[in-house]
């Protein structure tokens, strides 16, 4: 079977109500780009219509690709779908498509070059926010400065969840991956620090979802508790050597 250029992995806890709308336009924005690609959902944990109405997509849509996961864990689901992707790029993207589709060629050749992962920033310049409250903009600015202090600095948005990795080069980031939840992102940026992998921000107009299932309270002391995990993982050599 012939390697597609592109993979775009979804995950899907409980998105029965954005999941249709986003998938419509995921298609309709892939059916007239030049490159091969496929779609990979994974539901994971939901207790709604997610996995009836992804499955429901396939009959018109064979690239795309259904996975159920029990387990649930953002973190878990996209280890799941990238390990499952054959793309020579993978595109993790959020299910409410708070970027428009149309900004995924910022992130892929001929527009970027020379890069292992690509990043979408909120933050870097160029970016554009939209319809977001001042205290959800102070707070993320806020987790931000805790994560470059004491784990990530220089990298000004690392939570957005539109990223994409050259599979060729870090695929074995996701096999060293533990955590499983919110903080995935921090650990897949650390591996590739110590593996010396080059790292870009792209700035992307980004649109605030009122329905958003972030707890910015919550989801940020479990983020701080996940980054000395991660620190403890590499002091006992959980991750290998650094290259």
């Amino acid at each position: 079977m012939t390697r597609p250029f592109l993979s775009i992995i979804i995950p899907a806890h409980n998105e029965e109500t954005r999941l249709p709308r986003t998938l419509g336009q995921i298609f309709a924005y892939l059916e007239i780009q030049p490159y091969s690609s496929e779609v990979i959902i994974v539901e994971n944990g939901s207790s709604d219509r997610t996995l009836e109405l992804a499955l429901e997509f396939t009959a018109q849509h064979p690239s795309l690709i259904v996975i159920h996961e029990e387990k649930r864990g953002k973190g878990n689901a996209i280890q799941r779908g990238i390990l499952s992707a054959r793309g020579e790029y993978h595109f993790i993207c959020d299910a409410d498509l708070s970027m428009p589709i149309e900004e995924l060629h910022k992130f892929l050749p001929p527009r970027l070059e020379g890069f292992d992962i690509a990043i979408g920033s909120r933050e870097a310049h160029g970016a554009i926010r939209y319809h977001e409250p001042a205290y959800r903009h102070w707070g993320g600015r806020a987790i931000n400065l805790a994560i470059q202090i004491l784990i990530l600095p220089g990298l000004n948005d690392t939570q957005c969840g539109f990223k994409c990795f050259h599979a060729d080069t870090t695929r074995d980031l996701f096999r060293l991956q533990t955590l499983t939840g919110w903080s995935f992102d921090i650990e897949l940026l650390y591996l590739a620090r110590r593996k010396k992998l080059r790292i870009k921000e792209i700035p992307i107009q980004w649109y605030f979802d009122q329905d958003s299932k972030v707890k910015a309270v919550n989801d940020a002391l479990r983020m701080i508790s996940d980054i000395f995990r991660i620190h403890i993982n590499a002091l006992r050599g959980k991750y290998g050597p650094t290259s």
